[in-house]
Order: structure tokens, then sequence, then C-alpha cells
């Protein structure tokens, strides 16, 4: 089975400081965009944090301070990246819980927009795991018998993860082989509306908590009944900036 593209899919991945969205940075970037006609190009970067990068972070992609020195800053090539994502879908390994939601919060920590609500999002992670449950170098060994070199530079992961995805819809008939239908399976459309996940909708569409002792309840109820926590979490509570902003819209659009 052959991947069925109406528009470009781009593979990315980032090496970071660290784990913690809306804390940690990005220190490497890689995007490999598989087009409709089969063909595929890649790009990458090295990213300067502007923050010391952990030795147990340097430890696992083996990227030093001193790689990053002279590399441009995330804000530098932002509009580029934006570029490269924003022609299509979104695929990548592991994706939709990490890769995606770090890299909307930093884009917008720099001023930047990037909407992604418009676009569908393959995981490659979750359709292993459906199948397989192991990790990118195991399933390069499984699907492609061969072993994945460099494991852990953004780039080799990206080339790595494209070509798992095209065995997957080889081996796995059933699966969709269509972006929309993949991004259905890997259950895309029920991501957090912010990119750290700490706001979700209910099931009538209402925003609401995923954290605390309000978890579950809509910003709406917590305004009517405890006024002052939802000031709290508004002015004094650490939440990631692009959560507050979704929050302050939603607020605004309530009835008074």
């Amino acid at each position: 089975m052959q991947l069925e593209l109406q528009r470009p899919l781009a593979v990315f991945d980032l090496e970071t400081t660290g784990t913690r969205i809306g804390h940690d940075r990005i220190v490497q970037v890689a995007v490999v965009r598989l087009m409709p006609d089969g063909s595929r190009n890649s790009w990458q970067t090295l990213v300067n944090p502007g923050i010391p990068i952990p030795a147990e972070a340097s430890a696992v992609h083996g990227i030093t301070d001193a790689d990053v020195a002279d590399a441009p800053a995330l804000e530098q090539v932002a509009r580029h990246l934006i570029d490269l994502l924003s022609s299509g879908d979104l695929c990548g390994f592991n994706v939709l819980r990490f890769d995606l939601p770090f890299l909307s919060e930093e884009l917008f920590r720099v001023g930047m927009h990037w909407d992604t609500a418009h676009m569908r999002v393959v995981d490659a992670l979750r359709i292993y795991h459906h199948y397989e449950r192991r990790d990118l170098s195991a399933a390069a060994r499984f699907y492609l018998d061969r072993e994945h070199q460099g494991a852990h530079n953004a780039l080799a992961d990206v080339e790595t993860t494209a070509d798992v995805l095209l065995a997957q819809l080889e081996r796995y008939h059933d699966l969709p082989a269509n972006v929309e239908g993949l991004g259905d399976f890997c259950g895309d459309r029920k991501r957090s509306p912010d990119a750290a996940g700490k706001l979700a909708f209910d099931d009538h569409g209402s925003l609401c908590l995923t954290f605390g002792k309000y978890r579950g309840w809509t910003l709406e109820n917590i305004g009517r009944n405890d006024p002052g926590y939802l000031q709290w979490l508004m002015t004094k509570a650490e939440l990631p900036a692009s959560s507050l902003a979704i929050m302050r819209t939603a607020l605004s659009e309530m009835p008074s």
C-alpha cells in the first residue's frame, strides 16, 4: 500500500534542553517533506536555545553548548520553519504528545502564531504502539530490517520515521492510506486546545481545566463559583503563556 497524498506531509522532530513545555528550549529541528509526487526534501538546523544545555540532555542527543554557540536563535528561523510545516499536514514520532505542543509553545514564546487546527497529524509512534509497542530504533529493525543509525539526531530520526510510516502502510493493509484517515487513527482531533495540555473541551465544547482542584470544571463554572481562584489562575499561577492567551479569549467571549 502506498501513501496517498493530496498535499505535502511534513515529518518533523525536535531535540531540546529537556521535556518541560514552556520551560525548556529547542536545540535542533529537522523536517522531511513527503510530496504528493513521491519525492521528498529535507531541512535541518541547530538552534541556539539562549540557555545552557544540561549535561543529561547532551548525553541523549550529543548536542553541547559549543555546538550551538554560533547557531541561529529560534526567532531567526521561525518564519522559514512555519512555512515548511504549514503547506500541508504533519507527521512525527511521538509528535502529538511532545514535538507538536513543544514547538507550538516555543513559537508562541518568540511571537509567532502557528495555527495547526486545519492540519491533520499522523503520529507514527501511535501506529507503532498499536501494533508493536516499541521505540524508533526497534521500529527501524522491525519494519525496515536495518539499524537506526544516528538515533536522537533530529534529521536521522525524521528520515527513519518517514521510512517507518511508509513501511507501516505496506505491512498493515487495514490502515487508511490517506492523511485524514491516519489522523483519525492516531486520534489527532483529540489533542488539547493549548500546547501544554492544561485545557480541554468538554462534551459540549466548553473550555475546562485538566489540573488542580477544579479539574474537569469549565472556566464559566469556576468563575461563577470561585472567581477568586479564576483570578489567581489568570494572574499568579505559573501557566504557559499560550494557555493563558486561550483562556483570556474564551473568557472574553462569555456572556457577562
